[in-house]
């Protein structure tokens, strides 16, 4: 399986971040920003990094934007910036574009203009983002401890018709299935027998390590 390519347009406190934790996964990051520092400060931690006015098309067609798998728009205070790259992201074929909003307002916009997922920092930490970014399954990455943490993730292809016993992922992973969403409904202590179902959403629990490791192998 081929690993996601991630590009991340903004070097500010947030795209660092975001951009930093997906590399720190394992994943091909190429950082953008139009500042010659901020893209010097973060060579050393992604794949490659690109010094690029990202309102400029031609420019960010010549990156070839259109084959990485998410594009992240982390400008910070130039709302128009944040506006006009997504707008160009979506026009030269960007598969799925996620946008840093600074308020409700610049968030309604850039879904307007096309974007996928809309991220306010206030509530949406950029390694927790990254989390998500990483599998569409991932529902909500919660962060106990700086070494434990809960997942929820949707049941993928791979598990379903599956018992928790065959997926046996305490044992491969070392990490414990809380819980079990169906619906409406939770079954807080899950047995060993019960089979996964299309739809069902798994609550997970573990080392933040281990969690990797299982978010990176059901990743689809």
């Amino acid at each position: 399986m081929m690993k996601k390519q991630f590009a991340v347009i903004g070097m500010g406190r947030f795209g660092t971040s975001v951009a930093k934790t997906l590399s720190g996964l394992g994943f091909e990051v190429l950082a953008i920003d139009s500042s010659e520092q901020r893209t010097q400060e973060v060579a050393s931690i992604v794949t490659h990094v690109v010094q690029a006015d990202s309102t400029d098309e031609d420019a960010l067609r010549a990156l070839g934007l259109r084959n990485f798998d998410v594009v992240v728009v982390a400008i910070g205070e130039d709302i128009q910036a944040s506006i006009l790259t997504t707008i160009i992201l979506k026009e030269i074929g960007a598969p799925k574009v996620v946008v840093k909003a600074q308020d409700e307002l610049h968030g309604k916009v850039v879904r307007k203009v096309g974007a996928d997922k809309v991220i306010y920092p206030e509530r949406d930490m950029g390694q927790r983002v990254a989390h998500h970014l990483i599998s569409s399954n991932i529902i909500d990455y919660i962060e106990l401890s700086d070494d434990h943490s809960i997942v929820e993730i949707k049941a993928t292809r791979s598990m379903v018709g599956k018992s928790l016993r065959q997926l046996d992922i305490r044992a491969k992973y070392g990490c414990n299935v809380m819980g079990i969403k169906s619906g409406a409904h939770i079954d807080i202590a899950p047995h060993a027998e019960d089979l996964i179902q299309a739809n069902d959403v798994l609550i997970v629990v573990g080392k933040n390590d281990d969690l990797t490791n299982f978010e990176k192998t059901f990743a689809e």
